[in-house]
């Protein structure tokens, strides 16, 4: 059975010298890279860095990444507790300044700043014009709601919670192995892409050697780059 594979990197808004390292790899390796754009903070010279390669994929990566969660709940731009009707305002927005810089280029994927979102938000997406939602973990459903399907990703590399290096590779492979099995087991769904997630902007060296491993061992293996 060939795995379906893809790369998801979250934050980008500009040039950096850590989007010219994820570009170059994604292009010599030959693995295309979905870039979560912030759409309120998008400059016009990553759109047109962005159009000189066929590596980069943008998506939509919220409006602001601005946290409106209750103090003492988790972040979340569009969260349960925000009214829906400002998180569909925000989504437009935010679908209507990345077709304007990106055009044709730019995915129709919405991706909540930290991976959170009210579930009814979906069908709002849907009307105004998104096709996808990304967030983390393994989809229960391939459909977050009619026409929007659900593509996650499943790994990341960074100890967030400790000082934002790498998580130990031991750690990391015995992530990966549990999610393959989960997926031969029939536990989790063994069609949807398997994700790496990434942030190109914190990265130091032992992240960036990580991923160049990861993806060096993922496409020795039956798998299919999925745009």
């Amino acid at each position: 059975m060939i795995l379906p594979f893809w790369w998801r990197d979250d934050d980008a808004v500009e040039l950096t010298p850590q989007l010219e390292t994820l570009i170059t790899i994604a292009t010599e390796f030959d693995m295309p890279c979905h870039l979560a754009v912030i759409p309120k903070f998008a400059t016009s010279a990553l759109a047109k860095r962005i159009s000189t390669t066929t590596q980069i994929i943008p998506v939509v990566h919220g409006w602001a990444h601005i946290s409106h969660a209750p103090k003492g709940q988790k972040n979340a731009e569009f969260g349960a507790s925000r009214p829906i009707e400002d998180c569909a305002s925000d989504a437009i927005f935010a679908l209507q300044r990345l077709t304007d810089l990106f055009g044709d280029r730019l995915n129709r994927m919405f991706v909540p700043p930290w991976n959170r979102i009210n579930p009814e938000l979906g069908e709002h997406l849907v009307a105004v014009g998104y096709n996808s939602l990304s967030t983390y973990t393994p989809r229960t459903n391939r459909f977050a709601a009619p026409n929007l399907t659900q593509i996650n990703t499943h790994l990341d590399p960074i100890a967030w919670r400790r000082n934002r290096s790498l998580i130990a590779p031991k750690t990391l492979v015995a992530q990966t192995v549990a999610l393959m099995q989960d997926r031969r087991l029939g536990h989790t769904d063994n069609t949807e892409p398997f994700g790496l997630l990434t942030h190109h902007l914190v990265h130091d060296d032992a992240i960036w050697d990580f991923v160049k491993q990861f993806l060096t061992i993922m496409l020795r293996g039956p798998v299919k780059p999925f745009r």
